[in-house]
């Protein structure tokens, strides 16, 4: 289902009823996957791939302290910056998590601005 453009950039995206605290949904905005999460400091908006190997992180990505981590190599990214704060240690196989994290070079992930309005949620994609 296709998203109406608001004027001033912000994209309807869901009803704000349809995201519990803790839950974390994947929407697209044209060609653009974003995750959008609801924790203890509200609704948040990311790209939903992870810029290592392209896994969707809302699909068994786990938030702690503030980070999302990717379920694939442990990529683990700062939820208000995208900074990269681990990539791709692969803890189980070290070695292994080394020699993959190099196929690609570490690159932040996008943080949107989202926000709650008339009962649904909102994004703005951050370029």
């Amino acid at each position: 289902m296709r998203m109406p453009l608001e004027d001033d950039g912000w994209h309807r995206i869901m009803k704000s009823v349809k995201l519990k605290i803790g839950k974390k949904k994947m929407k697209n905005i044209g060609l653009r996957s974003i995750m959008i999460l609801r924790d203890e400091q509200g609704v948040r908006a990311t790209d939903a791939l992870c810029r290592h190997m392209a896994w969707p992180l809302p699909y068994g990505g786990k938030i702690k302290d503030d980070c999302v981590t990717c379920p694939l190599h442990q990529t683990r990214y700062d939820l208000n910056s995208g900074e990269v704060k681990e990539w791709s240690p692969f803890p189980l196989i070290p070695k292994y998590g080394k020699i993959v994290g190099k196929l690609r070079r570490p690159s932040p992930l996008a943080i949107h601005m989202a926000r709650e309005l008339d009962g649904w949620i909102e994004v703005k994609l951050n370029s």
